[in-house]
């Protein structure tokens, strides 16, 4: 008999019971969506923060910082400080391996060449991997280099090939300083003044310092200073896990944590364990996060993340005022059929179970299809804001659940509190 009740109920009810449908079905599909995109939008966010640069910086131990953007430059404690390129490789093997996009060495020299005006020009020459194929311990390939980690650098012509002996790009004011351009040849001269002659393969604008400097394949460099195998430093790009307090701690101190913490930091790809990874796989390194790229690229998550979590509160908050309203509405449309139960002895309990059975039916139902409607919305986000789609994380499953149930008990609150105020005596007699 209930749910006949109800079914009968419902069909009288079809037009209203849709309007409440429709309201549950568009809370909940954006909310989905939101949900969706905000467990899965750390890794796309991160990956698209990556196409703009390094985020850790990698030395000999003891070298000095004199910058955390730029790292080691000439001076007291670094001249005689490398890093073995043979063990870069090792980048890979690390725990968070597939966490590090791209890398690459320099190795810089002080050179000086002669203007088109026929003054000598100072300025700094730098070899550095292009696009390097690698031979990994385990097996494995890999290509790194500076065509991945500055993609963002405007290079009129072409990169050098990392086998060529006789090529270089040059930054755009140092080539005006020079009066060169891509094609040219330019000769300069290292610390022990042989000159070197090397074809100008392209033009680039990076929107830094390095708009006044020259790179070449490492082999030539290390030739000109006798440094054959070694590097100055490593620029390392990793997608990465916004900064906690655990992972501060750890930072300044990874023996100060438990044996559970420290498996958990470990285990994370904070860019702190990531940098502690990597010193223990090269020798005698230390590396360095960037700062200012590893911060911002936890703020930028965190407001985003944060963005995502206010609409999702709010798209059901008005799914609540909403369906408030509809249910309220509904009860006083049907007065006179819960007066006639009452006064045939259904109790408070019954009618509500009758009522909110019939709500939460027709809840459960927008909620299926507001779910898929949603993953569709999250991805037309994920193809048009990341160009990727979005992972369904089934995390957002018992969230849209919970959500549901709160908003309809929410949304009806006000209509129980004016049923049970309903009494047979004046709503059958029309008061």
């Amino acid at each position: 008999m209930f749910f006949r009740i109800i079914w009968g109920g419902v069909l009288r009810q079809r037009k209203k019971l849709m309007l409440i449908a429709l309201t549950v079905l568009l809370g909940v599909s954006l909310a989905t969506a939101m949900l969706n995109v905000m467990l899965d939008v750390g890794d796309k966010m991160n990956q698209e923060l990556k196409t703009y640069g390094a985020n850790l910086n990698v030395v000999p131990r003891g070298a000095s910082f004199l910058g955390d953007l730029y790292g080691v430059q000439e001076g007291t404690g670094v001249s005689d400080k490398y890093l073995r390129e043979d063990e870069l490789g090792r980048l890979k093997t690390i725990f968070w391996a597939y966490n590090i996009v791209d890398f690459t060495p320099y190795l810089q020299v002080q050179a000086t060449a002669t203007a088109a005006a026929g003054t000598d020009r100072p300025f700094t020459a730098v070899g550095t991997w292009f696009h390097k194929t690698l031979d990994l311990p385990t097996g494995e390939k890999v290509a790194t280099g500076m065509r991945g980690l500055k993609s963002w650098w405007e290079v009129e012509g072409e990169w050098p090939d990392d086998n060529a002996r006789n090529e270089a790009v040059l930054g755009y004011i140092l080539a005006r300083r020079l009066g060169v351009k891509q094609g040219d040849t330019l000769t300069f001269a290292g610390p022990d003044g042989a000159p070197v002659d090397v074809r100008i393969t392209g033009i680039f604008n990076s929107g830094s310092v390095e708009d006044e400097q020259a790179f070449m394949p490492l082999p030539i460099i290390q030739g000109l200073t006798g440094l054959d195998g070694l590097v100055q430093r490593v620029e390392v790009s990793a997608l990465t896990t916004p900064e906690n307090d655990l992972a501060r701690r750890a930072a300044r101190s990874p023996a100060s944590l438990s044996a559970k913490e420290w498996e958990t930091w470990y285990c994370t790809a904070y860019i702190s364990a990531i940098a502690y990874q990597i010193e223990e796989v090269l020798t005698d390194a230390r590396a360095k996060p960037i700062l200012q790229v590893a911060e911002s690229e936890g703020a930028i998550l965190g407001k985003i993340e944060l963005l995502m979590a206010l609409l999702t509160v709010l798209s059901m908050v008005c799914a609540a005022l909403a369906l408030s309203n509809l249910v309220t509405a509904s009860v006083l449309e049907r007065s006179t059929e819960i007066g006639l139960l009452k006064a045939i002895g259904a109790t408070d309990f019954d009618v509500l179970a009758l009522i909110l059975s019939e709500i939460f039916l027709t809840s459960v139902f927008g909620a299926i299809l507001g779910y898929g409607v949603g993953l569709w919305f999250s991805q037309i986000i994920g193809t048009t804001v990341f160009g990727t789609a979005i992972s369904a994380s089934p995390t957002a499953i018992p969230l849209v659940g919970a959500m549901v149930v709160f908003v309809t008990i929410l949304g009806c609150l006000p209509a129980i509190k004016l049923l049970l105020s309903l009494r047979p005596t004046q709503v059958l007699h029309g008061r």
